[in-house]
């Protein structure tokens, strides 16, 4: 089967999730800049969310559009990656409510890390039914970065019982190294005429 209908839903869920995050925002109860301090670690949490669900839609979004076929375990992949992503808003409340402490810190590692290893997931199914030699193959290589993104996740995961704004600077390090999407795939579709609108090998060639 082709990606279309898993792109379609992945990004109406993607776009629940980014809805569900600013709702957890709670208004400031006073009119000064001091009752908006209060709202700071919930603040920085949501822009840090944001640009990461960002970054995994993005990167989907590159990802099918070099791939030709999905089949079943390419589809519970997905799920499993929006599992852990419809879980971002459920860390951020608990930050709002405990701040940056160590175990809510930790658990927004984890929620991240679980996604970035869905994720990889995700990429190693497409890759299975579409063949080593297929255009997402060829384009991704060793995925260096990829597997980076988890070390980094663990690490801030074990750091943020110690101090946890050092998790939180290695988590907004992750998002950095990614916030650029991704050239690999780019640079294979463009070198490979593969056009963004379409799906399959007969794709013609981007404008």
């Amino acid at each position: 089967m082709e990606p279309a209908r898993l792109e379609a839903f992945t990004d109406g869920v993607v776009a629940i999730i980014i809805t569900i995050m600013v709702l957890e925002i709670r208004v400031p109860h006073g009119a000064d800049l001091a009752s908006l301090q209060a709202d700071v670690p919930v603040l920085l949490a949501y822009v840090l969310s944001y640009v990461n669900v960002g970054i995994f839609w993005n990167n989907h979004h590159h990802m099918l559009h070099v791939t030709e076929r999905v089949n079943g375990r390419v589809l519970w992949a997905n799920l499993g990656l929006l599992f852990w992503l419809s879980l971002v808003p459920f860390v951020i409340r608990w930050i709002d409510e405990t701040g940056f402490t160590p175990l809510p810190t930790a658990a927004y590692g984890v929620v991240l890390a679980c996604a970035a290893v869905n994720y990889h997931v995700l990429q190693s199914q497409i890759i299975a039914v579409n063949g080593p030699d297929s255009r997402l193959a060829l384009a991704l290589g060793s995925d260096f970065k990829g597997k980076l993104s988890i070390a980094l996740y663990l690490a801030g995961i074990a750091l943020a019982f110690l101090r946890p704004w050092i998790a939180i600077a290695l988590y907004v390090s992750v998002a950095l190294l990614w916030l650029v999407p991704d050239t690999r795939i780019e640079g294979f579709a463009k070198r490979h005429g593969s056009q963004e609108s379409g799906t399959g090998p007969e794709r013609s060639p981007e404008p």
